[in-house]
């Protein structure tokens, strides 16, 4: 080989790797990454070398989005949120303590009965990741991220989780277990809610929380001084049982996702996007704009295009 094809082959792989470093150098910024995982939800949270990851989707299509927006050399995802146990939100993570470790995962402890889920489970256990089951007042910090859980409490577990011997101190925030309990209740209803601050900006991440649900919520963050959401992961693929006015209310004239697929339900459901429409809400959708990233410096918020 000539002397000048090795300096050409140097600079090629010399700018390769100034292309690479430029794509995925680490920023002051945060971005929440809406992944287009199909009829399921999956949310990549980023802030320099932190990872946080909001449920997994319904199969291994997450790892493309992973791969897409995480440096190749980053295997760890420093935390894991499971809203709750319907397969459309937990069967990727499967794939993701496969691929990435994980440093600690975040849901409640109501169990799927699948054995897909199961899986899951031993997967958990054997890779020693730490479970926390978390109740609302929990707050966890990386960097400029603070995440808060408001949903659910420690009152509500204690009153709809069945077991002979469910008392309210068992929810104290401290490790602990996937798929102890089991409840008569929707499994929709135990999503964990949480909020996310980064500067001047707030964002709501709401698993497939009910529109009751969601109106409480609503109530108890105006009670609280909280009168504005900048961005709201829209919850249940934007079905019927998302609609929530008081909560919308809050988030008028600001952004939200909703993570959705081809389906046979109706979903997004035309009341909700009137709803979000009609309060100068900026509606963005996986099935149309694919992932969708969001980014901000703590001052300002814009679409990555």
């Amino acid at each position: 080989m000539s002397k000048l094809w090795k300096v050409t082959i140097f600079l090629l792989l010399l700018a390769a790797l100034v292309i690479w470093l430029s794509v995925f150098s680490t920023s002051d910024n945060l971005k929440i990454i809406s992944c287009n995982v199909g009829q399921g939800d999956s949310t990549l949270i980023i802030n320099k070398s932190i990872e946080i990851l909001i449920d997994g989707g319904p199969d291994n299509t997450v790892i493309d989005c992973l791969s897409k927006h995480i440096p190749f050399w980053d295997r760890t995802i420093e935390m894991v949120i499971l809203t709750h146990p319907q397969s459309d939100h937990y069967t990727g993570l499967i794939a993701v303590t496969e691929r990435y470790k994980v440093g600690k995962i975040l849901a409640n402890s109501l169990n799927a009965g699948s054995q897909t889920y199961e899986l899951l489970k031993n997967r958990v256990l054997t890779r020693g990741v730490d479970v926390v089951n978390p109740v609302r007042g929990l707050r966890v910090m990386y960097n400029m991220i603070h995440i808060d859980i408001l949903h659910p409490s420690k009152e509500f577990l204690a009153e709809n989780l069945l077991h002979n011997y469910l008392t309210m101190g068992q929810f104290d925030n401290s490790s602990g277990v996937l798929g102890a309990y089991t409840t008569n209740l929707d499994p929709n209803e135990f999503s964990i809610v949480a909020s996310l601050s980064f500067g001047s900006f707030k964002f709501l991440f709401t698993g497939d929380a009910g529109s009751e649900l969601l109106d409480s919520l609503a109530t108890t963050l105006s009670e609280n001084g909280i009168n504005s959401i900048n961005y709201i992961k829209i919850p249940h693929h934007g079905s019927r049982n998302s609609i929530s006015e008081k909560m919308y209310d809050l988030v008028e004239g600001g952004i939200a996702t909703i993570s959705v697929g081809k389906n046979s339900y109706g979903h997004p459901a035309e009341e909700v996007i009137k709803l979000l429409s009609n309060k100068a809400i900026k509606i963005l959708r996986t099935d149309t704009d694919g992932d969708i990233v969001i980014e901000t410096d703590g001052e300002r918020m814009w679409l990555e295009k």
